[in-house]
């Protein structure tokens, strides 16, 4: 069984057919799928799903925290299951391919104290852009 499923298995998520796909698509290889995109792959392992029931799966995994929402550059937001390891994106400017990367070194601790201007300061987002093998 997946990360992601077993996470919503241990949460006592309700695991319909169509929920159980959706949860299968998003936990393969980390490529952060549109909507659109899991509702195709979605459709083809189970063809009697409908888009709504994507849309409405996929916010309902957003706000239980299991997956992230990512949104660069106001594209399609895409969906990320690696919402438990800590870890930034790098985009590629052209195509807009998303990949997890997972920097050194802390960027919390690299701001300093006269920059935060009072805030305190409990997350950073972190997105590396660049054109990706295809695109350069």
């Amino acid at each position: 069984m997946s990360d992601l499923l077993e996470r919503l298995r241990g949460r006592g998520w309700r695991m319909t057919s169509q929920r159980r796909v959706v949860a299968e698509v998003l936990d393969g290889d980390h490529v952060h799928l549109t909507a659109d995109e899991v509702h195709a792959r979605a459709a083809q392992r189970l063809p009697e799903i409908s888009r709504a029931t994507v849309y409405n799966t996929l916010g309902e995994l957003v706000s239980l925290g299991e997956v992230i929402e990512v949104s660069t550059d106001g594209r399609a937001k895409r969906y990320d299951p690696n919402a438990h390891h800590p870890h930034q994106h790098l985009v590629c400017s052209n195509c807009g391919t998303i990949r997890d990367v997972h920097a050194t070194g802390n960027p919390l601790a690299d701001l300093p104290a006269e920059e935060r201007f009072g805030f305190t300061v409990s997350e950073v987002e972190v997105i590396y852009r660049g054109l990706c093998p295809s695109c350069a």
